[in-house]
């Protein structure tokens, strides 16, 4: 079991403290679990209090043995209820706070109205865009698990070149590298901020079902195997002469990279093909773009800009009508991040440390979806590829 580095926890917290400062917040209260996780490195359910001057204290209900072995932060305790963390903090000569931060995009209200009673005078803001803020940009501790990620999901695309064949599911397809990647230390979880964006290891369909819009915040849908979780891989046979979709999150210890690769038993028609060298222009046209202080939303309007000039205003990133407004999302424990690239997101710029996974799509409705995506990161030396599978589309005999 790889455990969070100690530094790293004080250093995540010490860059969280300085964006409080400037925003003149007193403390942060942190519950979600992809925030505990980034901020002490482990889940257990608790109250992670970021004071904007001084040591965090990680207030544990359950499990408080297992989190003071999991989390390297100094204070880590053991409470009951939410109503004990006043006299807490008063324990260890903290202030009541004034200006109070909470992750207000994933907080139930229920959470909230407790902590309100609590702070009856406080104010209580949104301190999910400086966690955002902070998490984007990642150290080299992040970049290396990342990479191990990377490496899962070549794994899982060398081994789709050796199962794929006419005649089997989309389930099948999905359950056979789902195996690979399980075995290779994925948790079986992927991370999504977003409410109600739940996801499984990724997207495998074919043909025609990779051209059915769902309800997910995605450019790509599928059937899925029933109506409770309307998405992903399904019964549907694989025929010669159509795309496969092996849309695949690798995670190693919490952290994500995100790749899509295409395959086909047989050729592929002259409208797919083409529409998938188009996808790698785009790719490459992002590639030559992406420097470091330009801006998410210009990087997305180039890039969109290429795509519907080469005539997929209505297919590209979704089919007409069920299109995504954005070509690019962050990465890290969650698959929605910081850095967007994504229309009107135009007053923040990339940096040095950010990572984002990059993927153009054409959707056909009635035939099958085709596109590319890898995940990148920036460093000093500019813009490289974390995963590393060829570009290839991978025609089967």
């Amino acid at each position: 079991m790889r455990l969070t580095p100690a530094t790293e926890l004080e250093y995540r917290c010490k860059k969280l403290q300085e964006q409080m400062q400037y925003d003149s917040l007193d403390a942060i209260i942190i519950v979600q679990n992809a925030d505990l996780f980034y901020f002490t490195g482990t889940v257990q359910s608790g109250n992670l209090y970021i004071p904007a001057v001084g040591q965090p204290l990680f207030m544990v209900r359950k499990d408080a043995g297992r989190a003071r072995m999991e989390c390297g932060l100094k204070e880590v305790i053991p409470f009951n209820s939410i109503k004990d963390i006043p006299s807490i903090l008063t324990s260890y000569g903290y202030s009541e706070p004034k200006r109070i931060g909470l992750e207000l995009d994933v907080l139930p209200v229920n959470f909230y109205e407790r902590y309100r009673s609590l702070y009856p005078k406080g104010l209580f803001v949104d301190a999910t865009p400086l966690i955002r803020k902070v998490r984007m940009i990642k150290s080299h501790y992040e970049i290396h698990l990342m990479k191990d990620a990377a490496d899962q999901v070549d794994m899982v695309y060398r081994r789709a070149r050796d199962i794929i064949r006419v005649g089997m599911t989309d389930l099948d397809v999905a359950a056979e590298l789902e195996y690979i990647a399980r075995k290779d230390g994925h948790q079986g979880l992927i991370r999504m901020r977003g409410f109600n964006s739940d996801i499984c290891y990724g997207q495998i369909f074919s043909g025609t079902d990779s051209a059915v819009p769902a309800y997910s915040d995605t450019p790509l849908g599928g059937m899925g195997l029933n109506p409770s979780f309307g998405q992903g891989a399904g019964l549907k046979l694989i025929e010669p002469n159509e795309p496969v979709i092996i849309d695949f999150v690798g995670c190693v210890d919490g952290y994500l990279s995100d790749q899509t690769r295409v395959f086909s038993v047989g050729e592929l028609s002259d409208r797919l093909m083409r529409a998938y060298d188009d996808m790698l222009k785009v790719q490459t046209l992002m590639m030559r773009s992406a420097e470091i202080g330009q801006s998410w939303g210009a990087l997305y309007d180039i890039c969109f800009k290429c795509a519907v000039d080469m005539g997929y205003a209505d297919n590209f990133m979704g089919s007409k009508g069920s299109q995504v407004s954005f070509i690019g999302h962050g990465l890290g424990v969650e698959i929605d991040e910081y850095p967007f690239i994504a229309r009107g997101f135009n007053k923040m710029s990339l940096e040095i440390g950010m990572v984002f996974a990059f993927e153009p799509k054409v959707v056909f409705p009635g035939e099958g979806a085709i596109g590319i995506e890898n995940t990148f990161y920036l460093s000093n030396e500019g813009l490289k590829r974390l995963t590393h599978s060829s570009d290839e589309l991978v025609i089967l005999n």
